[in-house]
């Protein structure tokens, strides 16, 4: 991969994750902080679900920061995110098997949410191992 080519995946990784952070954090907020219009909007959410999205958010920010910065904790942090993530996942497909009302929306979002972070956290600890091996990240 050329230089130009590697500095623009990066950054658009890091949009593509700033992006998602914010939007995930306004989404959250809604739900937890906003009226009751907001959360009936919600329908069948599951709180910790909410909850955990909401605080995601904030390292979702943190890791766009880090990838576009080039910041040598940054795969790590994607990696936490995207196992975070599939915990959450699980656990939220265990109440739902255990008969808790839900929305398929947050099973689909979940499923988004699951590849997403998968897929940075990948192509940030593949940018990494190319650093180590004597290549820069840019």
């Amino acid at each position: 991969m050329n230089k130009t080519l590697g500095r623009f995946s990066l950054y658009a990784v890091a949009a593509i994750a700033l992006a998602f952070g914010l939007a995930t954090i306004a989404s959250g907020g809604r739900v937890l902080f906003g009226d009751e219009v907001a959360r009936q909007a919600a329908g069948n959410y599951m709180p910790f679900v909410v909850w955990f999205n909401f605080l995601a958010g904030f390292a979702y920010v943190t890791a766009a920061a880090g990838l576009a910065t080039r910041q040598p904790w940054a795969p790590s942090l994607a990696l936490a995110i995207a196992t975070a993530t599939a915990l959450v996942f699980l656990v939220f497909g265990l109440f739902i098997l255990a008969g808790t009302p839900f929305e398929s929306r947050t099973a689909a979002a979940m499923t988004l949410r699951t590849a997403l972070w998968t897929g940075i956290a990948w192509f940030a600890r593949r940018r990494v191992d190319v650093a180590l091996q004597g290549w820069r990240w840019a």
